[in-house]
């Protein structure tokens, strides 16, 4: 597999881990949580959700052919804790990843260092889809964390369980030494712990 199309399939495999980790510590709350803000200063999930599904829509939609930043997006308005209902925001959840997920299918080698642009700001698609990376993962840490403070009961490790770290490295270095994205055995392990 060439570098550039090795560096697509790496980019979506982390997507995918950071949306598997958002789902599985919103799924840890009760639909109340997921709109619980202790303050009028932080965002709630449902906030950060919906900024992300905004972000997604208006940076992927068109990818290639036009400015990320979309005439209609109202970025403000992503603010505003008006998602009524856990379905509601699983549906924008599923909606802004979607739209991102299309969008990769039309990266190709041959375009990664095509110029694009978010705010008239140039980026080839390799920094583009880096820029995304480093926001989306932001935000999910935020949901991950704010999930874990709201939960009552105890939490469902999304990582190495506390006081686990030994056994976890001694299973890794039982295996062979071989090329392959620590996504496929952390996605495998975030599924298998449904």
């Amino acid at each position: 597999m060439q570098a550039t199309e090795a560096y697509i399939e790496s980019a979506r495999k982390q997507f995918l881990y950071y949306k598997a980790l958002g789902e599985k510590a919103m799924a840890q709350l009760q639909p109340e949580q997921l709109f619980y803000t202790p303050n009028e200063d932080t965002n709630s999930i449902a906030v950060i959700v919906k900024h992300l599904h905004g972000n997604m829509l208006s940076r992927w939609t068109d990818f290639l052919t036009s400015d990320g930043e979309k005439d209609w997006r109202n970025r403000d308005a992503e603010f505003e804790n008006d998602i009524a209902d856990k379905e509601s925001l699983l549906n924008a959840w599923e909606e802004g990843w979607g739209c991102l997920f299309a969008a990769l299918d039309t990266v190709t080698p041959e375009n990664l260092n095509s110029i694009i642009y978010i705010r008239n700001e140039g980026h080839t698609v390799v920094e583009a889809i880096n820029r995304q990376l480093a926001h989306y993962p932001y935000h999910v840490g935020q949901i991950v964390f704010f999930a874990k403070m709201l939960k009552q009961t105890a939490w469902d490790s999304l990582s190495i369980p506390r006081n686990n770290s030994a056994a976890y490295n001694a299973g890794k270095f039982a295996q062979e030494k071989a090329i392959r994205n620590f996504t496929d055995n952390e996605l495998k392990r975030l599924n298998d712990n449904q």
